[in-house]
């Protein structure tokens, strides 16, 4: 696989064919593969590498009887040291035992689930769906899983098709939306980012599948070049039995395969912002190796911070009201008295192409010498899955204990079983997709993913141009404003100009902008690190600072109060009560109003009659009446 400029599929881009069922003896397990898996097996043995052993539970989600159909993406670990992440995507279906023409003896229940999945040396993930949807589709449709020649052509077919695809946008993003994104989660889309760039541990929770892994990988898709070269590193981690074994054999020392001290993990990985400029090169870099005597391994995880009893998940996703004066420096007048330059309300010609090198061959991809990542000029993507920390779209139950490896520093993964959801302590972050709400218990963190003023700018500007371009139905997401690369390209422009900042000479005023706290924190990460060590000289055409940084005016208190009173709890019960009240007010004033009307109603309606009966003359008793007296009467 040579990369000449532009990258491209390789040949033999999928790797196997593999169709996994539910028995009901024995559980998931794979009942066909094309290749073989393991070639001495045979095309319809069960027996799968250790490194692989999860692979039924991916393919054949948790839950998947709840759905007639589903659709998941998952990451396997490589085979062997030739070999990187190995992108797998799984169609499944349940039929009726019924209907099926020919039924197998070990079919006893009164429905068959199977999924069909394709293993693959390229993220091109909702491509991959799209053609093994249509497969999976003409499979079941033959109602006898005996006949495996479409399985065949398939994988001849995905080879034939995929060979020389370049890996760009059109392809790469295919079924990954961030205008949905941005109108579901809204300002929080930047929270989740700035999460992710300090490499936490991030679990997205909802089910069925596909909805999960659609919005994780949109997410993934915000960071410039990660889909496409970034996630090469991300799923190396081992089976549990393995993990044990290794830590027994090695004295419960880390394997250095997968948390091996690159020469960019610095000594003091806790320094704060205080510590040497940031122009100058990292302190002290640490070759590959024991680490000192005495020094702290920075891959050893300490026991997660407890939650305060009062803190609650919505409080940390607005700052203090007194953000907004000179007390913590952000925007207004600068230490010496020189304001920054006022920031117009109404913003300028918006972003419309994502910053490219001017320089003969912009395009090129050059082996990063410390990541391993294929990288651009400007660094991208950055070294984020890498060195044990982990991206797994799908994660099954079987796979719990890699929430607590100590081999594993962090991770970004999905998980649509409520166990997951439960232990919360494992993580975090967790994201509720359905309910667009991130739930975070650790105070400090809340503290430095408070979102600044610029943040809320850029934020409110991005859902401001997605809602106001979705008017006409035809038409939608067509455009180039509001449309999904234009939000990509403003968090390109975003995470460029956060790392120009984090270049200049007395850039304290710049990276106040992004939040003094978070930008000490993504001093420490490795991605920065490993960033900051290497040269790219075409960060020279990016502009420092924040996009939106500038002098505060009235509409920033306007934003800062909605936001406050959308997203905090206390907020949110704010406007609950004074929803409830107002509807039962309005239900009093309708019940008072029925009750008054219905009485005048029947107050004139017995007038009416009274009135009517007075009107009517009197009748003469005929002569066949006896006459009645008038008393009686």
């Amino acid at each position: 696989w040579q990369n000449s400029g532009r990258d491209t599929v390789p040949t033999g881009a999928a790797l196997h064919i593999v169709v996994v069922g539910f028995h009901h003896k024995k559980g998931c397990q794979v009942e066909f593969s094309y290749p073989p898996i393991i070639p001495a097996e045979g095309h319809d043995s069960s027996v799968l590498p250790d490194e692989w052993k999860y692979l039924p539970f991916l393919a054949l989600p948790d839950g998947a009887h709840n759905f007639q159909e589903d659709t998941v993406y998952f990451h396997l670990p490589p085979l062997n040291g030739d070999m990187k992440c190995v992108y797998g995507v799984s169609c499944y279906r349940q039929i009726e035992a019924k209907a099926l023409k020919v039924r197998q003896a070990d079919v006893t229940r009164e429905t068959v689930q199977k999924s069909v999945c394709v293993l693959s040396r390229v993220p091109l993930y909702g491509l991959l769906q799209a053609k093994l949807q249509l497969i999976t589709h003409a499979y079941f449709e033959e109602k006898d899983f005996s006949q495996i020649s479409i399985l065949q052509e398939l994988y001849d077919h995905m080879n034939g098709s995929l060979r020389g695809v370049a890996l760009d946008g059109s392809q790469v993003y295919l079924g990954l939306s961030p205008r949905d994104l941005v109108l579901h989660f809204r300002h929080k889309v930047l929270i989740l980012f700035k999460l992710i760039l300090l490499e936490k541990k991030v679990l997205f929770y909802v089910s069925p599948v596909n909805r999960l892994v659609g919005a994780l990988m949109t997410v993934l898709s915000l960071f410039p070049g990660m889909i496409e070269h970034g996630l090469a590193d991300s799923s190396h981690y081992r089976p549990k039995s393995s993990v044990s074994e290794d830590l027994c054999v090695q004295g419960g020392s880390v394997s250095e395969e997968f948390v091996s001290v690159s020469v960019t993990d610095v000594t003091n990985a806790t320094c704060e912002l205080s510590g040497p400029d940031v122009t100058e090169e990292p302190a002290s870099l640490t070759p590959v190796g024991d680490p000192a005597p005495g020094a702290a391994d920075p891959h050893h995880l300490g026991p997660p911070s407890r939650s305060s009893p009062d803190s609650s998940e919505g409080d940390w996703e607005t700052l203090d009201p007194g953000v907004l004066g000179g007390a913590h420096g952000e925007g207004g007048a600068s230490g010496d008295g020189e304001p920054l330059e006022p920031f117009d309300p109404e913003p300028g010609p918006p972003i419309t192409v994502q910053p490219q090198s001017t320089a003969g061959g912009q395009g090129l991809l050059t082996q990063g010498l410390v990541s391993g990542l294929e990288e651009d000029q400007y660094g991208m993507p950055l070294a984020v899955f890498t060195k044990g920390y982990l991206c797994l779209p799908y994660m099954a139950l079987q796979q719990h204990h890699l929430l607590s490896d100590v081999t594993v520093r962090g991770f970004v993964a999905g998980a649509t079983n409520i166990l997951f959801r439960q232990q919360r302590h494992l993580s975090d972050a967790v994201v509720d997709v359905e309910e667009a709400r991130i739930h975070i218990d650790d105070p400090e963190l809340r503290r430095l993913l408070s979102l600044t003023t610029a943040d809320l700018r850029f934020a409110d500007y991005l859902v401001k141009h997605v809602t106001d371009n979705r008017d006409d139905v035809f038409l939608d997401g067509t455009g180039w404003e509001g449309g999904d690369e234009w939000i990509r390209a403003q968090f390109s422009l975003y995470v460029l100009s956060l790392l120009s900042s984090t270049l200049q000479q007395d850039n304290e005023k710049l990276l106040l902008e992004y939040g003094a706290p978070f930008v000490s924190a993504w001093r420490n990460t490795h991605n920065f690190r490993v960033w900051f060590t290497n040269k790219h000289p075409a960060m020279t055409e990016i502009t420092a600072g924040h996009p939106f940084q500038g002098q505060y005016s009235v509409a920033d208190v306007k934003l800062r109060f909605a936001h406050s009173v959308q997203n905090s709890e206390r907020g949110k019960k704010i406007g609950n009560a004074m929803v409830t009240t107002s509807r039962s007010v309005v239900q009093t004033g309708k019940i008072v109003g029925q009750s008054v009307g219905g009485a005048l109603t029947s107050a004139k309606s017995a007038m009416s009659s009274w009135f009517s009966t007075l009107a009517q003359p009197a009748v003469l008793p005929s002569p066949s009446t006896p006459e009645v007296p008038l008393d009686k009467e």
